[in-house]
């Protein structure tokens, strides 16, 4: 892996969209994330996208504008021209950098506007950007491990193995969608405190987790691991994820295998995908202490410490019903930040195929809930509330140990230094109705 910064990083670029130059855009120039999207309220086909400003650059049409591009960013954008980004996530890092070079030409200032290639988002809808074969979520927070791991076992939170293998489980593709999703609440085996026979019933506990996804690009061959040192090579991009979790379900069937239905009901993720190309400025050092496990050779790469992780500040939101029937600004419940990770996107791919696990474009991987150090860095209602056993007050006076029905969840993410551009994700909602 190597850090390298090239002419579309430039702090010093503006864009003839003027939104995009807003100090407080989440898509300047520097950015470009795509998404899959179509005109709202119109009989016609998705296709890729990319975010400038407040609009959206319809590829389908910018690629039909580069004829006298290089061949590889014209074959990039050509197939970014689908209903799904599949074929451009497999198309590989080359490819995604060929099409953002020549995105930001076209996008810059000191360029001819071409406005008829521009989609207001407020206009736009949004589908899922890929076609997800396969999802597997992790538990990378040791944070929130910690956390949770003391709510059932005081004495020994971590289990054994967590310092020493990335944690993760297969998840459930098909109820994963995108920002917007709305779902009934779900039931299932719950064991009530008192009884000695577990009922069906809708959880009671229904809570949200923090998440970044990684959207994966070129597979691998079964049987053929990826080497940590080449696995960003095989990383599109990274999303914001909430895996909905409902914590009296978990609690009941989690052993001996791990999450079910408490974990497969709902997933919702952005419609934008920020390629790590546009994070490369916001790297920083990947850090483990000195008195823990050092990772295994497999799992260690030559710049891991140097510059292994994401600095993405990330936060949670929460709308009620009354809030919105009063038209009241949803309530921050928490804001935590990707660098605390104690595992690489790397390393969650590398140790996935390891056993000779085949990875396919488009498949998703989640990082597990992104707490932080301190308690308000919490990346889930279970930690904040330890437990449901203190409420969390809201600013109207309401009150919230795990989330109610009509309750609507707010995901944002951005990147961020002084004197570089916000790297923004835009946001992830959904909303909890009553169960059947």
């Amino acid at each position: 892996m190597t850090l390298q910064l090239n002419e579309t990083h430039d702090p010093c670029l503006t864009s003839w969209v003027a939104s995009a130059n807003r100090t407080d855009s989440d898509f300047p120039i520097q950015n470009l994330p795509f998404c899959v999207f179509r005109r709202r309220g119109v009989a016609e086909a998705f296709r890729g996208g990319v975010a400038i400003g407040d609009q959206v650059i319809d590829l389908a049409m910018f690629a039909q504008e580069l004829g006298d591009a290089p061949e590889l960013a014209r074959h990039a954008a050509n197939l970014a021209a689908y209903s799904s980004l599949n074929g451009l996530m497999g198309a590989g890092r080359q490819a995604w950098s060929a099409l953002r070079l020549a995105l930001s030409r076209m996008l810059r200032a000191d360029a001819e506007p071409r406005s008829g290639m521009l989609v207001a988002q407020a206009d736009a809808e949004y589908a899922l950007p890929a076609a997800i074969g396969d999802y597997t979520d992790f538990y990378t927070s040791i944070h929130h491990a910690t956390s949770v791991g003391k709510l059932f076992r005081a004495d020994n939170p971590l289990l054994p193995n967590y310092k020493w293998v990335p944690i993760g489980y297969h998840g459930r593709a098909s109820t994963i969608a995108i920002s917007g999703q709305v779902f009934r609440r779900p039931r299932g085996q719950v064991l009530p405190a008192g009884c000695d026979a577990p009922s069906l019933l809708p959880s009671k506990k229904l809570d949200y987790e923090l998440e970044i996804g990684v959207f994966i690009g070129p597979g691998n061959v079964q049987g053929e691991p990826i080497h940590a040192s080449d696995a960003e090579a095989h990383i599109f991009g990274l999303c914001l994820l909430n895996d909905w979790s409902a914590r009296d379900l978990q609690a009941w069937e989690y052993q001996p295998l791990g999450p079910f239905l408490s974990k497969n009901f709902a997933s919702t993720i952005s419609p934008w995908i920020v390629t790590l190309e546009a994070l490369a400025p916001y790297r920083v050092a990947w850090h483990r202490e000195a008195s823990d496990p050092q990772p295994l050779p497999y799992l260690d790469y030559g710049r891991l410490r140097a510059c292994g992780a994401f600095d993405i500040e990330l936060e949670v939101l929460l709308e009620t019903e009354t809030m919105r029937r009063e038209q009241m600004a949803p309530a921050r419940l928490t804001q935590s930040n990707f660098r605390h990770s104690y595992w690489t996107v790397a390393q969650l791919l590398t140790h996935h195929t390891v056993n000779g696990c085949a990875m396919c474009p488009g498949d998703l991987l989640g990082s597990g809930t992104q707490s932080g150090p301190r308690p308000e860095e919490a990346g889930s209602l279970l930690e904040l509330t330890e437990g449901g056993k203190k409420p969390l007050g809201l600013p109207n006076g309401e009150r919230r140990v795990f989330i109610e029905d009509g309750d609507r969840i707010v995901m944002r993410g951005w990147a961020a230094r002084p004197g570089l551009p916000r790297i923004g994700f835009g946001e992830v909602s959904g909303t909890v109705l009553q169960a059947y």
